[in-house]
């Protein structure tokens, strides 16, 4: 007996609904069973009407912002002629005289009178439970970005540097084009339907942003570092994103945010995808000069440890070299990093042995 494999809709089996992962059938949350239904109308949740809403929903003066914003940028053709309501028109954000969900989002006078949860929770905490400041961040996603990449530039520790230009260099706690592709993709891949609203957490080591939804069935957190397909949960909401240059290619926002963060010396973004939530950490840099210093480092240790994240290791034949040692002294300081839990040791051992620092 020959039996088809099933397209479209998710299929039950007495009254549940399952999904094949790797050898096994897991059992679908109602969040994928929805996002399942609405994929096999060959539409996303966003691109539906909100049956209640009319024009007078939208300002005006946010959809005329976007249009000068897709003129300039040339992403989408606009007729001279075209106003803006036709343009919307045009890429499908107003069916029948009638706003989209997308469209309240990105254009809404009010856009939490028809969803409740599309809002940003913002705040700066010592630890999980110790928050020293905070802020919520509500209205249209256009609004939502601009005002969380400027809650940032207010909080966010900087450095300058002088390097010869006539204007210095500003060092971000973490780099602002990260952070913007980070905060880019919460508003454009949260699940709106849901009661949970999006967290952004800023801690003395790391920023965590939580969103509500989890990453669709074909994705998985290690995929996010690579080359991956892209599955905007939003579709239309992503493509209004791309029209207007925040989006610079589709499938690429979270590799841009590692390779932002490896330019800064940082280490890799984290990814973690759980039932209805998501979760990035980015970690910031603790291995500074003057942390190693307060460790107990010798300026010899510190500039192997300076050499091991530029190259990513480091041979204790290297280390001879660049710190001006015998052997005997180098195998002695680097032991003393690892004790330090600096560095851990790689290799069969003697020559073949190399050092790296140690994840965090």
């Amino acid at each position: 007996i020959r039996v088809a494999a099933a397209t479209g809709a998710p299929i039950s089996v007495r009254g549940r609904y399952f999904r094949r992962s790797g050898r096994t059938n897991q059992r679908m949350s109602h969040e994928e069973i929805m996002q399942r239904m609405v994929a096999s109308a060959g539409l996303s949740w966003d691109a539906f009407i909100e049956p209640a809403a009319t024009l007078d929903d939208l300002d005006s003066k946010l959809i005329t912002r976007f249009m000068k914003a897709v003129k300039k940028l040339g992403r989408r053709p606009i007729p001279e002629v075209s106003s803006d309501y036709e343009f919307l028109r045009k890429i499908e954000l107003i069916k029948d005289g009638t706003p989209t969900r997308a469209a309240l989002l990105l254009f809404g006078k009010n856009p939490e009178a028809y969803f409740p949860s599309a809002f940003v929770k913002m705040g700066r905490f010592r630890s999980p439970t110790l928050i020293v400041d905070d802020r919520e961040v509500h209205g249209p996603l256009l609004d939502q970005l601009d005002e969380a990449i400027s809650w940032f530039r207010e909080r966010l520790e900087t450095t300058f540097v002088i390097s010869g230009k006539p204007e210095r260099d500003v060092l971000w706690e973490y780099p602002l084009s990260a952070i913007r592709e980070a905060v880019t993709n919460v508003l454009c891949h949260r699940d709106y339907t849901g009661h949970a609203h999006s967290q952004i957490r800023l801690y003395d080591d790391r920023l965590e942003i939580w969103n509500a939804g989890s990453l669709p069935p074909s994705l998985t957190p290690d995929l996010l570092l690579r080359e991956h397909d892209s599955i905007p949960r939003n579709r239309k909401i992503a493509e209004a994103f791309f029209y207007a240059g925040l989006i610079e290619r589709w499938g690429s926002g979270t590799t841009r945010m590692a390779e932002e963060l490896k330019a800064a010396r940082m280490p890799l973004p984290t990814f973690t995808s759980e039932p209805g939530r998501f979760r990035l950490i980015f970690h910031k840099e603790i291995l500074t000069e003057g942390r190693l210093k307060d460790m107990g480092l010798s300026q010899r240790q510190i500039l192997a440890v300076t050499y091991t994240k530029e190259h990513e290791a480091i041979s204790n034949t290297e280390y001879q070299t660049i710190a001006g040692v015998s052997k005997r002294t180098a195998s002695r300081e680097l032991n003393e990093l690892k004790l330090k839990d600096i560095l851990v040791a790689e290799g069969v051992g003697g020559r073949g042995t190399i050092y790296r620092l140690k994840k965090t």
